[in-house]
């Protein structure tokens, strides 16, 4: 074993360089490539309604509410805004459960406040698991499911959402293997005595 000789580790390729970002065609002088909206950063390659809904919170519809709220063009390019309208985008998402109807707005009359509330980027995330953890506290239905790991919107658990290695068993294999293991511990037994 001593004479064995140890094989090299493979040599890994070496990772590829990242792309350095393309500028586009219609870029202004102040183009910037990464904007900082709501904690997220945008690419500024990308136009004001399709950046604003990598925002965790606010898709195409209410990015292009704020867009036409802020008087700000759709289709230009996010990285083309001033500092002043970017300010703008960031004012108008922040008041967007005033602003906005009711009904399109994704926490309509908060339990807390009452007030109709449009949540993003991190506090979607804050606001779900308080949420959460509140029903958990006081036992309702869907806290105990929560709990349990188990589906809380009456989906079926019968035959789907199974977890473990025992999905799929068939009842009759299962009773004969429980028959089959019954028999084999009975045997070592009387083995021991």
């Amino acid at each position: 074993m001593a004479d064995e000789k140890q094989k090299p580790a493979p040599a890994e390729a070496p990772a590829p360089a990242p792309k350095a970002p393309v500028r586009p065609p219609d870029a202004k002088e102040n183009f910037r490539y990464i904007v900082r909206l709501a904690n997220t950063d945008l690419e500024g390659a990308r136009s004001v309604v399709y950046a604003l809904s990598r925002v965790k919170g606010v898709g195409v519809r209410i990015a292009e509410s704020v867009a036409d709220l802020s008087k700000v063009s759709r289709t230009e390019r996010i990285g083309n805004l001033t500092d002043a309208e970017t300010d703008k985008i960031e004012e108008t998402l922040g008041k967007l459960g005033e602003i906005l109807p009711h009904w399109m707005v994704n926490r309509p009359h908060d339990w807390e406040t009452g007030d109709d509330i449009h949540l993003f980027s991190s506090d979607v995330d804050l606001r779900l698991r308080d949420d959460i953890n509140r029903m958990k506290m006081i036992r309702c239905y869907r806290g105990i499911r929560h709990e349990q790991g188990q589906k809380v919107r009456g989906q079926r658990t019968r035959s789907n959402g199974r977890t473990g290695l025992t999905v799929g068993v068939i009842k009759k294999t299962a009773i004969a293997a429980a028959k089959a293991a019954k028999k084999e511990e009975g045997g070592e037994k009387e083995k021991k005595e």
